[in-house]
């Protein structure tokens, strides 16, 4: 009897992928925790691992095939001492191509819904019943096998093991898995079946999530923008997997997320000298270059100290309170956009800031981040200054409770007792969410982020 190996969800977003690089062969004895094959998502290429030890039967998706989606079959694990299982494999592929098939039938009009952001149950929000806004690293996100959901929370178990648990009578919500992430693998279900006892199966906790109970209904969907030009007249450019996700999830956010915005005028000139005297004084190896905005993410991070309300995440049931200062950094791709996490940023200098964010960058754009890198964070940064951008709004990033737009520094004429001067003057505008923030206190924090930019020695105090 064979198994399917089945298309992971690597991260909270994914809902397809690309199947990049097979690692193993038809006939490869593997065991859990080899790597199998490298999978794209729409943010980086990791690594999948198997879960259960067999023999790979027949790989069913092969390499550099794109749109897989989650839990579509990609090859079949063949048990010990069994055969190919060949109708298990015909079985399989009758599913991929009955997915196939539905995924390109087109639908009447009478039957297209409207496309209406929802927030199912437990907090999760997204387009189309699948964009989700939970935060991501809770134990048990983002796994590609199929799982139930119990009162006590989701059960995640291979498909071997699922089998092997309902042919012997194994109740699966009193295991404890021992594979990748907790998961319940077939050793688990065998050990339970010989008499060992298994552990008790713990609470997962509760999940932070990005929005209260609420559904924006009676959204028509827009038109095609086909409609309105000549095929000659534009070259269709087909969506990529971090296009889609960035689509969706900002779609959601911007949908879901009361905004409102505040706007600060900051004098760096202060700063501009302290830059330029620490890279004149930096050593020629192993040193740093630092940049304004490296000064942007310290100061931030030591005004969310300041006003810790402001450092906080919406759940259903409550307001988390951050403890840390974990600030993402907008990173602008050939692509998309991606947004590493500088995590306690409070507690790191600016040289360290420095290279972080530089590393971060130059992985991102390589695709090499791995997801705990970018997912998450308690606050964000977005820096348009370099382009020449004067001020900006942006979109809040769950589970963020506020962003950061900062725009160029140039110089302007400003009143100071009295008296006309030339200062270099950088405006910040604070995208916040009204069911964290209220507008009083993102004045407060705007006000500590204003004193550490304009007097970086604050940061020493």
């Amino acid at each position: 009897m064979s198994t399917n190996i089945l298309m992971p969800a690597l991260s909270p977003t994914m809902e397809e992928g690309k199947l990049a690089k097979w690692l193993v062969s038809e006939g490869d004895e593997v065991k859990s925790g080899d790597i199998l094959a490298e999978i794209e998502t729409d943010k980086a290429t990791m690594e999948f691992e198997a879960v259960d030890e067999g023999r790979i039967g027949k790989i069913l998706v092969p390499e550099g095939t794109e749109g897989v989606k989650v839990n579509q079959p990609i090859a079949t694990l063949i048990g010990e001492d069994e055969s190919d299982g060949g109708k298990d494999i015909e079985s399989a592929m009758s599913s991929i191509k009955d997915a196939v098939h539905a995924e390109s039938k087109p639908a009447k009009p009478e039957q297209a819904a409207p496309l209406t952001p929802t927030l199912s149950p437990k907090g999760g929000e997204g387009v189309e019943k699948k964009d989700s806004l939970s935060p991501s690293g809770g134990e048990g996100q983002g796994e590609g096998d199929t799982a139930s959901t119990k009162s006590v929370g989701r059960i995640f178990a291979s498909p071997l093991a699922r089998k092997i648990a309902e042919q012997k009578g194994v109740d699966l919500t009193a295991l404890h898995g021992s594979g990748p992430r907790g998961r319940i693998v077939k050793a688990d279900v065998d050990a339970a079946k010989a008499g060992g006892k298994p552990q008790a199966k713990a609470t997962p906790a509760t999940q932070p999530t990005a929005a209260a109970g609420a559904t924006i209904s009676g959204i028509a969907p827009l038109p095609d923008a086909k409609l309105y030009f000549k095929p000659d007249d534009y070259e269709e450019i087909p969506h990529d997997s971090m296009r889609k996700a960035i689509a969706k999830r900002l779609t959601s956010a911007k949908a879901l997320i009361p905004h409102f915005y505040l706007t600060i005028d900051c004098r760096i000139d202060e700063l501009m000298g302290t830059r330029a005297r620490l890279n004149a004084s930096a050593p020629k190896e192993g040193g740093y270059k630092l940049s304004v905005n490296d000064f942007v993410v310290k100061a931030a991070a030591f005004a969310l100290l300041r006003v810790p309300e402001v450092n906080a995440s919406w759940t259903d049931g409550a307001i988390l309170r951050h403890k840390h200062a974990d600030i993402g950094v907008a990173v602008a791709l050939d692509f998309g956009l991606i947004m590493p996490i500088v995590f306690r940023a409070e507690e790191k200098g600016l040289a360290v800031i420095s290279n972080e964010v530089k590393s971060l960058a130059e992985r991102a754009r390589a695709k090499k981040l791995r997801p705990q890198e970018f997912e998450g964070g308690t606050f964000a940064v977005s820096n348009l200054g370099m382009f020449g951008i004067r001020e900006f709004t942006a979109v809040i990033n769950p589970p963020h409770a506020a962003i950061l737009a900062v725009g160029a520094g140039e110089e302007r004429a400003i009143v100071r007792d009295g008296k006309v001067e030339i200062a270099t003057v950088m405006t910040v505008t604070m995208s916040c969410d009204h069911r964290v923030i209220d507008g009083a206190t993102g004045a407060r924090f705007l006000q500590a982020f204003k004193t550490f930019v304009e007097d970086p020695a604050a940061m020493l105090l």
